[in-house]
């Protein structure tokens, strides 16, 4: 497909373009679900007489639909998307970067989609689709399924669509860890409970805090109920989470002062599970908490990490230092800015 790409490319620059085009202005609908005209020009940057041309042709084409409220996409428009995703990214050359990410640290399986989630919510939702959608590739019936918490991972759980030809029941979604004490939409309970019941499967749920004192720790340890859920959570075959950056983790938690400065003194640029990474991969610091420990990560047929933003560039190569990832689901940005510090070092 690539030498055709390159062929038609050099001898029909202008229908490539075209093609771009027209596959952004279709993505674009299909993310917003309904929008205006005015509303989608200023969004794509094209004026409206343009876009009007455009999406009249795309209308003609029964590619989308339009009422009172606005323009969306039709069945047949999302299908030609998915039939154009792979093209479009050898064009705009995201296979390639995808490639050369996957190699260099030695993973399964790269999916990077357009856009910067630093900046645009839009970009966020397409990489929740992403992620569900490598995420239903590697499941089957009588999945444990680990999950963290975080926004990434809640509009994760938004895209998520019941499988017709694969059903889950008697797979179970489960908390990574306890909760952070923010909103109740992107704790991991949440979070877990949302995805079992947009897959068919069932869910448990770990009320405890991520961060625990000693004595509340020892406490809770014992707790046969408590135990009983830690142990299904420790068997997961696989864990998707997220990956933030160190200091603004140690800040969600509220950790100390003391605590946060001793995170930045030993390099400290990621978190994730619980456990804060510096440059290399190595942990620096770890919660006192209940969940997942290192070995159930290491031992778990499939870690599945997912962020994005330009902002997670240093907190993803960390993390994939560590070694334990299997798939990794980024955005454009944050792939761009990886693969420069690459060449840099």
């Amino acid at each position: 497909m690539q030498n055709i790409l390159e062929i038609q490319q050099q001898l029909l620059p202008d229908l490539m373009e075209t093609l771009k085009k027209r596959y952004t202005i279709l993505h674009q609908i299909m993310l917003t679900g309904t929008t205006g005209r005015r509303s989608l020009a200023n969004s794509l940057q094209m004026t409206e007489r343009v876009l009007r041309a455009e999406t009249d042709l795309l209308k003609a084409q029964g590619l989308i639909e339009t009422d009172t409220a606005g323009m969306r996409i039709s069945d047949a428009g999302q299908i030609l998307l998915e039939r154009l995703e792979p093209v479009l990214k050898e064009l705009v050359g995201l296979s390639n970067l995808e490639e050369r990410i996957r190699k260099f640290y030695g993973l399964q399986k790269v999916v990077i989609v357009p856009g910067n989630c630093d900046e645009s919510p839009l970009s966020k939702r397409e990489l929740g689709k992403a992620g569900a959608k490598a995420l239903l590739g590697v499941m089957r019936g009588g999945d444990v399924v680990a999950v963290t918490g975080g926004t990434t991972l809640a509009e994760m759980a938004e895209q998520l669509t019941h499988p017709v030809n694969a059903p889950l029941k008697g797979s179970w979604f489960v908390p990574a860890r306890g909760g952070l004490g923010e909103s109740l939409e992107i704790q991991a309970n949440t979070i877990a409970s949302n995805m079992a019941k947009r897959v068919g499967a069932d869910y448990r749920l770990l009320h405890v805090p991520d961060l625990l004192s000693r004595e509340a720790y020892d406490s809770l340890v014992h707790d046969p109920n408590i135990q009983e859920i830690v142990r299904e959570i420790r068997t997961a075959r696989i864990i998707v989470h997220g990956i933030g950056n160190a200091v603004d983790m140690a800040r969600r938690r509220k950790l100390d002062e003391g605590t946060t400065r001793g995170l930045e003194e030993r390099g400290a640029v990621a978190e994730s599970f619980g456990y804060y990474f510096d440059q290399s991969g190595s942990v620096v610091h770890n919660m006192l908490t209940l969940g997942l420990k290192l070995d159930d990560i290491k031992a778990a047929d499939v870690v599945l990490g997912i962020a994005g933003g330009k902002s997670k560039a240093r907190a993803i190569h960390a993390v994939l230092r560590f070694g334990q990832e299997d798939i990794l689901v980024i955005d454009e940005a944050a792939a761009l800015e990886i693969v420069r510090e690459l060449e840099n070092a």
